[in-house]
């Protein structure tokens, strides 16, 4: 048991020190992942067609069009049938309405997809600052254990109890790291399917024009 509880205190020590490392790689405490943050996209990284109107901005105003915006940048749904739902919507259009229709779509699609990554990075921002909380009390918590089996008059059913707790908020911390690997693929994942909708919407519009 007591070996248990020098694994477990080495093991709470070496996650602390795995999160700093993002943090201090990229210099901001509350960004944990590898890859670089970048809190807000541009409409030039995703999109290479024509300059969008103003009239583009009015895009939540159009039933249709909204309704379409939320379903494609979905990620429930697969990519493949969403840049379909794009080509089915612009061939259904009448000739004088496609560019005006799919330069809404493209707004709305970088809106309402700029706008969700965003709050993924927040979340993100919210995950980490818990986990360097959760990792302190690991630091604290393994101390207390270091410093109950160094006493000689220990009584095991403490030392036990104490383990078996520092024990289970390591795994839970553990858990949630690997959690943490996931999610920070999110907004790229998020960026790559609008950059592929944003190429569609392109495709689907140079050929009519």
């Amino acid at each position: 048991m007591l070996r248990t509880g020098l694994v477990s205190c080495l093991t709470a020590a070496a996650l602390l020190g795995t999160a700093a490392y993002a943090a201090a790689a990229t210099g901001d405490p509350d960004w944990p992942c590898q890859q670089r943050k970048v809190p807000q996209l541009s409409l030039g990284q995703v999109w290479n067609g024509p300059d969008l109107p103003k009239a583009a901005g009015d895009w939540s105003h159009d039933g249709t069009v909204s309704a379409l915006v939320e379903d494609v940048a979905a990620r429930r749904m697969p990519l493949d049938e969403a840049r379909q739902r794009i080509r089915d919507f612009a061939a259904g259009l009448p000739q004088d309405q496609l560019e005006p229709k799919l330069t809404m779509l493209m707004q709305g699609l970088f809106d309402h997809m700029d706008e969700e990554r965003s709050q993924v990075i927040s979340g993100i921002g919210r995950y980490a600052r818990k986990q360097i909380e959760m990792a302190a009390s690991l630091r604290k918590e393994s101390a207390v254990v270091d410093a109950l089996r160094a006493k000689a008059d220990a009584d095991p059913d403490d030392v036990e109890r104490q383990t078996d707790r520092l024990n289970f908020a390591t795994r839970v911390y553990q858990e949630r790291v690997q959690s943490l690997t996931y999610v920070c693929d999110v907004p790229t994942l998020i960026e790559q399917r609008l950059y592929q909708l944003a190429k569609t919407v392109a495709e689907t519009l140079k050929p009519k024009k």
